[in-house]
């Protein structure tokens, strides 16, 4: 498992032909790129500025990680997210589940893209031509949960941001 939260850009193929790489016995990998988009609720998006608390967002990243290697058979896991100032068609977020089966991969990425866009402590601005606004999780997001038998939590009332977990 591979959870990393950074600046940068990532290069899709290079990080899947990793992945691939790590197990000879690996049969499918599949993965989804999440994009950033020009209009958001029929407003246009001139950039978006993702923040996060750095300890608290990969430890929540590595227990969604880990929720869907304890419901399908994984062999490997990566997920990249972008924080920072991005622009439209900027590369936000990487999700790639390597199994030996292509039905688990498919299964556990849009799990972890399910659970991580309401679940993990990332905090969305957009600059619009009206302003700066927030945007919270849709509630297609929260209802997509609901298919895999979780309900909405407070991610971040497991956290104390001082140490990094609760004790």
């Amino acid at each position: 498992m591979t959870v990393r939260v950074q600046t940068e850009d990532f290069d899709l193929s290079s990080e899947v032909a990793a992945l691939r790489r790590s197990n000879p016995q690996i049969g499918a990998v599949v993965s989804f790129v999440g994009v950033v988009r020009d209009m958001n609720a029929g407003q246009q998006v001139n950039t978006m500025e993702l923040e996060h608390y750095p300890v608290m967002t990969e430890k929540a990243l590595e227990q969604i990680v880990r929720q869907a290697g304890q419901r399908w058979p994984l062999m490997d896991t990566l997920v990249i997210h972008r924080v920072g100032l991005l622009q439209p068609l900027d590369q936000i977020v990487l999700v790639a589940v390597a199994s030996a089966h292509r039905g688990e991969a498919f299964a556990a990425c849009e799990f972890i893209m399910d659970y991580l866009k309401t679940q993990a402590p990332f905090w969305k601005k957009e600059q619009t031509p009206d302003g700066a606004r927030w945007v919270d999780a849709r509630e297609a997001d929260d209802h997509a949960l609901t298919k895999w038998g979780i309900a909405k939590q407070n991610v971040a009332a497991d956290f104390d941001l001082s140490e990094g977990v609760k004790p």
